[in-house]
């Protein structure tokens, strides 16, 4: 595909005007003010007139699968929440509740931009046959969840764990890439985790887990260690010897920080989640500070309810601002930043999340034509403080188009979306 006189984000976050992109296979071959030589190389010219054409948006925290849990027990706070509701009616689904749901899920996320996403959840190999299906990117584990102290070996999921990494790490031209997981300190023994921690490194996998996200959470770790944060825990059990991605981090502390920058962990802050749930605020500025790699995730549909993540990057933006009361903080590159190439290098995808010639094609366009984006003088600010999703109007992956203009070219969207509902009354009735 060409683009042609498009607005596109470039390198820098500088908005350029009136450009020529052209993709061909899976990478960026072409940018340039002036039309290439060689059109016809490129297929399809697509006019970018009031269009704007940016990366796709990388989700470095998602539990697909949970769209089916959207806007269920709403009203509970996080532990009732969590085991009074969540647990019991994930008991209830089978591996083709999670195929189905995976599947809506992922065409959510293109819907709104998003080209890949970090996805923790259960569901084994019918999950991962969806994410396939979806031609989208994701980095894939399933929950490892133990409150008995065995070895990982023995633990029912291990097996299927090791199956799926054998099988699929790379798959779909290294589309997927298989992580392992750690669901969070207060939710799996010691001995796992040790071992978790010893087959990443070895493996050279991403250790994806939830750290920190409630005070007593946080607080009820250094009671079990001794005065430990969850994060201090890790290091001293070897788990952050690996490369870790960790979701939430409202309550880490400044020693957590100073320990997550010396082993290059990446925060996955999920602040509509935290929010709706009322689990904490991830300060993001001390995170910066401490020149640590952040990226955006949406969290479930159970505890976020879109994935609209424009307006997750919105809220990001001033939920901080407002916490720290300085309007000076999270500036627009710097949102755009985290949402796009810091969450590809979250994932460990090498040359994605930029436009930049020899890049992956993951693309978003957006229309620009809705009363919101004029006058339409500063672009990236209106992009986080205005832009919509409902403007998103194609999304790319690895050249290949996952959406465009409502209609999703791999997917029958109606089967999906009328198999998510019956599936969803189905296990409804069976609590």
């Amino acid at each position: 595909m060409l683009f042609k006189n498009i607005k596109y984000i470039d390198e820098n976050f500088e908005v350029v005007d009136n450009a020529y992109v052209g993709v061909v296979g899976d990478v960026i071959e072409y940018i340039g003010t002036q039309k290439p030589n060689d059109v016809d190389k490129f297929g399809e010219v697509y006019d970018g007139n009031n269009k704007l054409l940016m990366s796709g948006f990388y989700n470095v925290h998602a539990h697909a699968a949970a769209v089916i849990l959207r806007s269920y027990a709403d009203k509970q706070p996080l532990n009732e929440w969590l085991n009074d509701w969540i647990f019991p009616f994930e008991a209830k689904m089978t591996d083709e509740d999670y195929y189905w749901s995976t599947l809506l899920g992922m065409a959510e996320m293109a819907r709104f931009g998003i080209v890949s996403c970090s996805d923790m959840y259960f569901g084994g190999e019918a999950r991962v046959k969806a994410l396939l299906e979806s031609k989208m990117k994701c980095n894939t584990c399933e929950a490892i969840v133990s409150f008995d102290d065995i070895h990982f070996s023995e633990h029912p999921l291990y097996k299927l764990s090791m199956d799926i990494i054998d099988k699929y790490n790379g798959a779909n031209d290294g589309k997927i890439i298989t992580d392992l997981c750690i669901h969070g300190e207060y939710t799996t023994k010691e001995t796992i985790c040790r071992e978790i921690g010893q087959m990443a490194k070895d493996k050279n996998l991403i250790i994806h887990s939830h750290v920190s996200e409630t005070e007593a959470e946080h607080e009820e770790c250094k009671e079990r260690h001794n005065g430990m944060t969850p994060i201090q825990y890790f290091e001293s059990i070897g788990v952050l010897d690996a490369q870790n991605l960790i979701a939430h981090g409202d309550w880490l502390e400044d020693e957590d920080l100073k320990i997550m920058k010396a082993h290059n962990v990446t925060l996955a802050t999920c602040p509509a989640s935290n929010l709706k749930l009322g689990s904490g605020i991830a300060e993001l500025p001390s995170f910066l500070n401490h020149g640590i790699n952040i990226g955006l995730g949406t969290d479930g549909m159970g505890s976020n309810n879109n994935h609209n993540f424009l307006q997750d990057m919105y809220i990001m933006a001033l939920l901080n601002r407002g916490h720290a009361h300085d309007s000076s903080l999270m500036l627009a590159d710097i949102v755009y930043k985290i949402a796009t190439v810091n969450g590809a290098v979250a994932q460990g995808r090498k040359n994605c999340g930029l436009i930049k010639k020899g890049y992956k094609a993951d693309l978003t366009v957006m229309d620009l034509s809705e009363l919101v984006w004029c006058p339409g003088d500063n672009i990236l600010n209106n992009l986080i403080y205005a832009g919509l999703g409902s403007d998103i109007c194609l999304t790319m992956v690895d050249g290949e188009v996952v959406y465009r203009d409502g209609t999703w070219p791999h997917l029958d969207i109606e089967k999906i979306k009328a198999e998510v509902k019956d599936r969803r009354h189905r296990i409804i009735g069976e609590l």
